[in-house]
Order: C-alpha cells, then sequence, then structure tokens
C-alpha cells in the first residue's frame, strides 16, 4: 500500500477514533464507488472500534446511501443555480448523515449517533476533507478501488 493510502486510512481511522458518536464513515468516489470506509472487515478500518455499524450494519450501503444523496442535491443545486454542493446534513430521530465533497467530486459520508455534537462531526470532516483533497489522484483513487475490490 502507498504512503498517501496509508495516510488516507490514518485520517479516517483518527475521525472514527477522535468524534464522539460516529457510526460508520465511506469515502465514495464521483462515480459511486466504494473507497475507504470505516467497516471492521475493510482495510481502512485499523482500530476502527465496531465504528463500522452503518445502515443495516453495511459501509457498502452507506457509500450508496451518500453517492445517491450527492448526486440528488447536485441535482438539485443546478436546478436552483446554487452552484456545487459544499456539503449535506441529514437529522433523523435516529442518528444523523453528514455529506461533505471533497475537492475532486468525491464524497465524505458520515453517519451518527442521534446524541453527537453536529458542530464537531463538521468540523472534522472538513479537516479529513482539507487533507485528503490534495492526496486523492486518479492513481490513488484506482488503489483504493483495487483494495476494497481485494477486500470484497
Amino acid at each position: 500500500m502507498s504512503e498517501e493510502a496509508r495516510s488516507l486510512h490514518w485520517l479516517l481511522t483518527d475521525l472514527v477514533e477522535e468524534v464522539p458518536g460516529v457510526r460508520s464513515v465511506a469515502v465514495v468516489s464521483s462515480d459511486g464507488l466504494l473507497l475507504l470506509s470505516s467497516a471492521p472487515d475493510h482495510p481502512g478500518a485499523r482500530g476502527a472500534g465496531g465504528a463500522g455499524e452503518g445502515p443495516r450494519g453495511s459501509t457498502a450501503d452507506l457509500a450508496t446511501i451518500v453517492a445517491g444523496l450527492g448526486s440528488l442535491t447536485s441535482g438539485a443545486a443546478a436546478l436552483m443555480d446554487g452552484g456545487p454542493v459544499k456539503q449535506t446534513m441529514v437529522a433523523m430521530a435516529g442518528g444523523g448523515l453528514f455529506v461533505m465533497t471533497i475537492s475532486d467530486g468525491s464524497l465524505l459520508g458520515v453517519h451518527t449517533a442521534p446524541d453527537c455534537d453536529m458542530g464537531v462531526v463538521a468540523y472534522h470532516m472538513a479537516l479529513f476533507v482539507g487533507r485528503a483533497g490534495h492526496v486523492l489522484t486518479p492513481e490513488l483513487r484506482r488503489e483504493l478501488r483495487q483494495s476494497v475490490e481485494a477486500a470484497g
């Protein structure tokens, strides 16, 4: 695994471990493919401590939801002449879903417990996006996709 891939894995693990209430995290490419996740059985989950409990227990489900929500909000923003979508937040009785755009068009999705501090989640997501955006090259996305495929 490349140094950049290890760095992204570390950033994801740090997000999961440092932010109270985070249930699962997924990084999805601009074309909807899972690149990185907090699922315990995924290579990016080192030290995730069971945080892979996402929708129906599957980070693949979270990735699908994040990709769909990203597409929906981008379409809505285009219809409203709103410019690019930076972030989306869905508050539910049973938790929250946060989606933030990474500079290359990829998406960071975080599923949280209902009692999480939304400001803290958004802050740590912005840190991840700021650090990950410049290293998420086409070559690294290809490496991460291959890693996910090999794990599945």
